[in-house]
């Protein structure tokens, strides 16, 4: 089992920025591939980014590329997403998840942490 617990949403005006941070505990953090995924509402939940265990390989959803950065600090247990140059609709509950498999498949991922919130105004 591992516990996942996100932060750093808010309201920001868009163009602006937001570093949304996953803090794991539980068992090894290492052992998981870590995505994001977000939800807006009256939306389904959609895939975001993820990264490989080691950090080394990402994966996109093609609307967030070269704007969202995701990372991982294996000696801290937690993962970042770094979100630049948001746009309204990026608007949306953001989450962490644990999984085994670099995809963007939800259903691949086995532990969720309950979400921040972020809004963009325009």
């Amino acid at each position: 089992q591992v516990q996942l617990v996100e932060s750093g949403g808010g309201l920001v005006q868009a163009g602006g920025s937001l570093r949304l941070t996953c803090a794991a505990s539980g068992r090894t953090f290492n052992n998981y591939v870590m995505g994001w995924f977000r939800q807006a509402p009256g939306k389904e939940r959609e895939f975001v980014a993820t990264i490989s265990r080691s950090g080394s390989s990402t994966l996109y959803e093609d609307s967030v590329k070269g704007r969202f950065t995701i990372s991982r600090d294996n000696a801290k247990n937690t993962v970042y997403l770094q979100v630049n140059s948001l746009k309204p609709e990026d608007t949306a509950v953001y989450y962490c998840a644990a999984g085994w498999s670099l995809v963007g498949d939800s259903r691949r991922y086995n532990y969720w942490g309950q979400g921040t919130q972020v809004t963009v105004s325009s």
